[in-house]
């Protein structure tokens, strides 16, 4: 059976089990556009105000789901607009598949109109990409897309299509049950070996890694955002409950492993607690788990773990010994490593160890400003007591990130959705909106700061459209807050350009769209405004007035080791 390339992406799309997609439409990519129109039954657009917000959203929906999600967009400005939300996926190991268009292949490096070379551009920034200049080789490569970017280390794949390819006409083979075509298959299984990076566990590794956990004294698991991709949560705590090792956490891995457990110490890095950044330089043993060790964590490298053992579990061989030299490593999933290491770890009785780190997780700094009338820490508990574990939050970048980091009592996976490695300004919405429809039975809540809310809030066009009931909640300073920390603390207080004395109104820019708006000036204003959106099930901004110079603590200054916190600013 004969079909054009535009149908060939439906049909391959269905079959890698796609129901949803998100994107915005163009001259380029119209023939898939009009196929999607034909198949509204079988899979779902949404449309985005922004091809940016798109790409964010299909991260959202990955992120929240476990499964791909897949943007779409068409040729120039249209491909450009994903390149941030292609790299915050990069960064994050976040499966994604984009889909562009480009002029036809005959118009193909004639700087023809709305034309770029969203391949060059993308390399950098994604797993693989592909240009199909061949309609017959269109299904074999969206195939193989799918299987790089969910195997291995997750990512993002690109796959630019020109224009005459989507028109063009070839056989059409379905996938049989097992996977496979009924003619042979011409998907290159040894070039996505090389791409995933796929290799089985060491089981040598894997025993030196059991015996240094029962050989040490002071052990520390450093638990990275590679635990939620894997699945392991269920694998790492009961590892850390066998042998009684405390639980330090990076932003990634905020859902891995539960707040509220006795050996979690919170999160690591600049913005890290006492027991975790201390924990860290005085143990025996640092086990880092599915963790890259990036520079917001490690700080001064010559002084993380100086005098510990550093033993790394990944699945991605590049990550092993790059930022910090280790005594050992195992690469290979991570659910599957600490699988097999469980048995051969010794049950091991709460020591002076677990004493000492429990006292340091009693130093904690100043929460509230006693001027102050709300809060962050108040508004995430408030937050959590009001819809619980099973809510998805989202966040932007800044303070309000680490704040909803600290003071959100996390407990299940897939349950916070931030940008970590790009530190994407612009994030959070888009990540809302794909979280929401991918999850239509949670609630989704959504951390903003007000200057990431001005790169985004375009966004609530579609919020309003879908009437997803996601409730907007911007921790309003009227400053860049955390550049402005920045300033106040290493820069003499030279606060240039980080005062946001001009609107917005976010009320009166929620009720522009139909959105229920509020603004809370204090703890009842906040907990009235907040039960009433949860109430109505609808799209809601709540705008929480904050102080300009509160402050995210602790904090290690950048270079210095990373148990040298400041834990107070005096005025």
């Amino acid at each position: 059976m004969k079909i054009t390339g535009a149908q060939l992406v439906i049909e391959c799309l269905v079959e890698q089990g796609v129901d949803t997609v998100f994107g915005y439409p163009g001259g380029a990519i119209l023939n898939i556009y009009d196929e999607l129109y034909k198949n509204s039954s079988r899979i779902r657009h949404v449309l985005t105000a922004h091809e940016q917000g798109a790409s964010h959203a299909a991260d959202g929906y990955a992120r929240s789901t476990g499964k791909v999600g897949v943007v779409m967009a068409t040729s120039g400005p249209g491909a450009t607009n994903l390149v941030t939300g292609i790299a915050t996926a990069y960064m994050d190991s976040v499966p994604m598949v984009a889909i562009t268009c480009n002029v036809g292949t005959s118009l193909l490096g004639r700087d023809s109109f709305q034309e770029v070379d969203i391949t060059g551009i993308t390399m950098p920034i994604t797993k693989h990409n592909f240009i199909v200049k061949d309609v017959k080789r269109l299904a074999d490569v969206i195939r193989e897309a799918f299987v790089i970017a969910k195997s291995g280390r997750p990512g993002p794949v690109l796959i630019d299509i020109p224009k005459d390819v989507t028109a063009a006409k070839t056989e059409y083979i379905p996938l049989n049950s097992d996977g496979y075509t009924k003619k042979e298959t011409v998907i290159d299984t040894d070039r996505i070996r090389r791409i995933v990076k796929a290799t089985e566990p060491s089981e040598k590794d894997i025993e030196k890694a059991s015996e240094l956990i029962n050989s040490s004294k002071r052990p520390v698991i450093y638990c990275g955002g590679g635990v939620v991709i894997s699945g392991a949560e269920k694998e790492l705590l009961a590892l850390a409950e066998k042998a009684n090792i405390p639980v330090a956490v990076s932003l990634m891995a905020k859902t891995a492993f539960p707040s509220t457990h006795a050996l979690c110490t919170g999160m690591i890095g600049m913005h890290g607690t006492k027991a975790s950044n201390t924990a860290i330089n005085k143990s025996d043993l640092v086990l880092a788990i599915g963790t890259r060790f990036s520079d917001r964590v490690i700080s001064d490298a010559k002084r993380f773990a100086a005098n510990s053992k550093v033993f790394q579990i990944d699945i991605d061989p590049a990550e092993i010994n790059k930022n910090i030299k280790t005594c050992g490593h195992v690469v290979g999933d991570v659910k599957a490593v600490l699988t097999k290491l469980l048995p051969l770890v010794n049950e091991r009785k709460a020591s002076d160890w677990n004493e000492q780190v429990n006292e340091w997780k009693k130093v904690q700094p100043p929460m509230y400003n006693l001027k102050e009338d709300l809060h962050p820490k108040f508004v995430c508990e408030y937050v959590h007591e009001k819809l619980g574990d099973d809510t998805i939050i989202t966040t932007e970048v800044g303070q309000h990130q680490i704040w909803v980091a600290q003071y959100y009592p996390f407990t299940k996976p897939r349950t916070l959705l931030t940008s970590g490695g790009l530190g994407t300004m612009g994030y959070g919405t888009g990540a809302a909106i794909g979280a929401a429809i991918g999850n239509p039975g949670k609630r989704v809540v959504h951390f903003a700061g007000d200057g990431s809310f001005r790169m985004n809030c375009n966004e609530l066009a579609t919020i309003s459209h879908y009437n997803l009931p996601i409730i907007i909640i911007v921790v309003d300073n009227g400053v860049l807050g955390m550049v402005r920390q920045w300033q106040n603390l290493f820069y003499e207080k030279r606060f240039s350009q980080t005062t946001l004395d001009f609107g917005p109104d976010f009320v009166k820019l929620a009720e522009a769209y139909g959105i229920y708006g509020a603004r809370a000036l204090n703890e009842a204003e906040f907990k009235k405004a907040f039960d009433e959106a949860v109430a109505s099930g609808k799209p809601a901004i709540i705008d929480c007035a904050i102080g300009e110079n509160d402050m995210v603590l602790p904090m290690v200054p950048g270079g210095k080791p990373i148990d040298e916190l400041i834990m107070e600013i005096k005025a």
